[in-house]
């Protein structure tokens, strides 16, 4: 049996409170914000879905706000001399760029990991 979206209830745990739908509680921090950059978990992946066939290579897993989000894009943009953006919390950069990101992102202090081949 199914519960519809109007009974749905929030699921209760001693630390915090997730709605069911497994979003995280507004005004709750990231469990990564205060590691260090080697301690952080930061996957480097290469995707083709829903871009025509095109490469992009997306950065997961940055705690950094915005403002230092959008520094380090342009950074590595003009590291690389492509384009790329800010879509949802990960980083996209035009082309397959994987093992420049990685080593790029291993100089500032992060201990990257390869994801899918």
């Amino acid at each position: 049996m199914y519960m519809r979206d109007e009974h749905a209830t929030l699921v209760f745990s001693t630390t915090r409170t997730i709605p069911r739908k497994g979003k995280p509680v507004e005004g709750e921090k990231d469990i990564q914000d205060g590691l260090r950059p080697g301690k952080q978990r930061v996957i480097v992946r290469l995707d083709r879905k829903g871009r025509g066939g095109k490469s992009v290579t997306v950065i997961e897993g940055l705690p950094l706000q915005q403002k230092a989000k959008t520094e380090l894009l342009k950074q590595l943009k003009a590291r690389l001399g492509t384009g790329g953006t800010i879509r949802d919390a990960s980083l996209e950069i035009q082309g397959d760029h994987c093992n420049a990101l990685m080593a790029a992102l291993e100089e500032i202090g992060y201990k990257p990991k390869r994801s899918g081949g």
